[in-house]
């Protein structure tokens, strides 16, 4: 096996999940729309007091992001696992872990991308300080693929299992928790004109480390889940 091969592998799946997943528009509007929902009927729920919403609107953001990344987990491997492409990926020459980081890479590209590019319209409509918005779309550009880099380990241990949808809610969002305190903490900090290098460093960090493990544990969860 040559690094040209392995390469060529990993773009036939990146390529494939991307077009699959675009000729199913609505696996890829469904968490955008839900997104927008969350974020427009919140000022509805809680006033419109601009002062309130704006200083809530980092948290509003972020755990709009984070359920509607969790929307989509479950389809990350469900597909192929009904078709048997699963099975095919386990039995070629090529490192699992590298074809599901490939997969990974395609879902963050179809759920979390968008909800970045979304999130400075939905910002201003919580009355959230344009000044501001970098660092918002920083910490999403950081924290989103770690979100699907955990969500990745759920949606693999939870594969074929009836109610796996619940179980995966219970076993990811635990491990959200800390990705979204560094994300909303990083905007809320630079609101208050505070340093938001730690926040922005943290996230770094656990972006760095789920990179490196996720894949590997989420292959692992994969061969158990098709034995």
């Amino acid at each position: 096996m040559t690094s040209s091969s392995l390469f060529v592998a990993v773009r036939c799946v990146f390529v494939r999940d991307v077009t699959v997943a675009l000729r199913r528009s609505t696996d890829v509007l469904t968490p955008l729309v839900f997104f927008i929902i969350v974020g427009s009927l919140f000022p509805l729920g809680v006033g419109p007091e601009p002062n309130l919403l704006s200083t809530m609107a980092p948290g509003v953001i972020w755990v709009a992001a984070l359920l509607a990344t969790m929307l989509s987990l479950s389809r990350l491997f469900a597909n192929d696992y009904a078709d048997g492409t699963l099975e095919q990926l386990t039995l070629t020459p090529h490192p699992l872990t590298t074809l599901v980081l490939a997969k990974i890479m395609a879902h963050w590209l179809l759920t979390g991308l968008p909800l970045v590019l979304i999130s400075p319209l939905l910002a201003l409509q919580l009355n959230f300080q344009y000044e501001n918005m970098g660092i918002l779309v920083a910490s999403l550009l950081l924290g989103t693929p770690v979100l699907s880099l955990i969500g990745s380990v759920g949606a693999a241990l939870t594969l074929g299992l009836r109610g796996g949808g619940v179980l995966l809610s219970l076993l990811v969002l635990p491990l959200y928790t800390p990705v979204l305190i560094f994300g909303a903490g990083a905007v809320s900090t630079h609101a208050l004109g505070m340093d938001v290098e730690a926040h922005l460093s943290l996230l770094a960090a656990l972006l760095v480390l789920s990179v490196i493990f996720t894949p590997w544990v989420t292959a692992i969860a994969l061969r158990i889940s098709l034995d």
